[in-house]
């Protein structure tokens, strides 16, 4: 018998990540019950580019069937995968049907189907496995109504112009549940992180400050937006907990997302 060294086996160089001219896919997350008796699809995309950010507008190249094209997805896309990034709200009697989302790019179409298929349950408001780590709640009013998840919350209709600074304001608390693994608990009492993306729009958008913390315990954020372009945008605001800082995306307890509409004049 011969034996060979696994040292002595020349290895293939790995292959350099692309960070341009990749495609994005749509993915379907899952879905969960809301309070109400509803369901919620949750999705999110898979961008595989290392830095390129991809736009694809709503429309022939983004949308939904059957019904309306604009779902609420994103019609920017940064690189990499992205968890949980919208979903849309469907009623209690939604039984077997179904909604895809279609993305084409570089002359490429990917869909998937969103349903209720009872495989695809997930975790989103009620704690990971029964964990009780809930995910933030948010607000764009003091005291106002607050949402939780990846269906999250929207916020009231705002106007801004071209080139002038536009402060957007949102409230968020947490449970404060630690999280970690066997070896390490965690910290309870974390603070709550918001990350501020463009989620659809046709021109570019700046955040004065792209991220901040507030305490779980509750706390507001403010951030100054400023448009390239005249047209309609929307804005996604992302709550993570401890345990979603730590890309819990499987389950999907540990964030929540915040919309706010924007039109923009010259």
């Amino acid at each position: 018998m011969t034996c060979v060294s696994l040292t002595s086996v020349a290895q293939m160089p790995l292959a350099a990540p692309s960070t341009r001219g990749l495609t994005v896919t749509p993915v379907f997350e899952g879905w969960y019950r809301n309070p109400d008796g509803s369901y919620s699809l949750s999705f999110g995309y898979f961008n595989r580019n290392f830095e390129e950010v991809l736009e694809i507008p709503v429309g022939q190249d983004n949308f939904f069937e059957p019904g309306p094209a604009n779902r609420g997805q994103p019609a920017h896309f940064q690189p990499r995968r992205h968890w949980g990034v919208f979903a849309i709200n469907v009623p209690e009697d939604f039984g077997y049907e179904r909604f895809v989302w279609t993305l084409k790019i570089r002359g490429e179409t990917f869909s998937v189907p969103g349903s209720l298929n009872r495989d695809w349950e997930i975790d989103a408001l009620r704690g990971e496995a029964g964990s009780g780590n809930t995910p933030p709640a948010i607000s764009f009013h003091s005291g106002g109504p607050e949402g939780s998840g990846p269906a999250g919350a929207t916020g009231e209709p705002l106007t801004a112009s071209v080139g002038s600074p536009l402060a957007v304001t949102v409230w968020a608390s947490d449970d404060g549940s630690a999280a970690g693994a066997v070896r390490d608990p965690g910290e309870a009492g974390e603070p709550v992180t918001l990350t501020w993306f463009k989620h659809q729009g046709p021109g570019d958008v700046s955040f004065s400050e792209a991220s901040h913390e507030v305490a779980s315990s509750g706390g507001e954020a403010t951030t100054m937006v400023t448009f390239s372009d005249p047209g309609t945008y929307v804005l996604r605001v992302r709550a993570n907990d401890a345990s979603g800082i730590l890309q819990a995306g499987y389950a999907q307890c540990c964030w929540t997302n915040g919309f706010v509409n924007v039109s923009v004049n010259e």
